[in-house]
């Protein structure tokens, strides 16, 4: 398989998103790391952005609840190369009636190689990685063979 390179530049495009149990721990994180973060370009699902953007008195670009379609918001932004980055705090105890909507997001983090933190141990591990502060070049796969493949249905 070929790749290409994709230039994330030096102010990420980052989502946030957490569920319900989470979202206490990642108010906190965000709190704590808020200078670094205005630095780049945020987007949140529902209720934790309504959060975020008062906490933090940052503009947060905010998309639909989880449950709602927020997930699926954010993996297609990840598709369309609008978001570099996903911290997602996601509470592995608890189901959540929207867990297929939860693994295509991830499933769409790891198809495009963006960086992923599911944690507060792996969210500060990256926030303060110092390709946070550059421009970084990431391989994708090269899918063209995907957009361009003929399906011959029998019948």
């Amino acid at each position: 398989m070929s790749y290409k390179k994709i230039v994330m530049r030096r102010n990420k495009q980052i989502a946030l998103v957490a569920h319900d149990n989470k979202k206490r721990d990642l108010v906190e994180w965000a709190r704590f790391n808020r200078n670094l973060l205005a630095q780049h370009r945020l987007y949140a699902t529902g209720t934790t952005g309504t959060i975020l953007a008062e906490e933090l008195e940052l503009e947060i670009l905010k998309l639909q609840s989880g449950p709602l379609g927020g997930d699926q918001q954010v993996g297609a932004k990840i598709a369309e190369g609008e978001i570099d980055f996903l911290i997602f705090f996601w509470d592995p105890l608890e189901p959540q009636p929207h867990d297929p909507d939860v693994k295509a997001l991830l499933r769409m983090a790891g198809v495009w190689n963006i960086p992923v933190a599911c944690n507060r141990a792996s969210a500060d591990f990256m926030i303060s990685s110092p390709l946070m502060d550059k421009d970084y070049e990431r391989l994708v796969p090269d899918y063209e063979v995907h957009r361009t493949r003929k399906v011959v249905i029998a019948g």
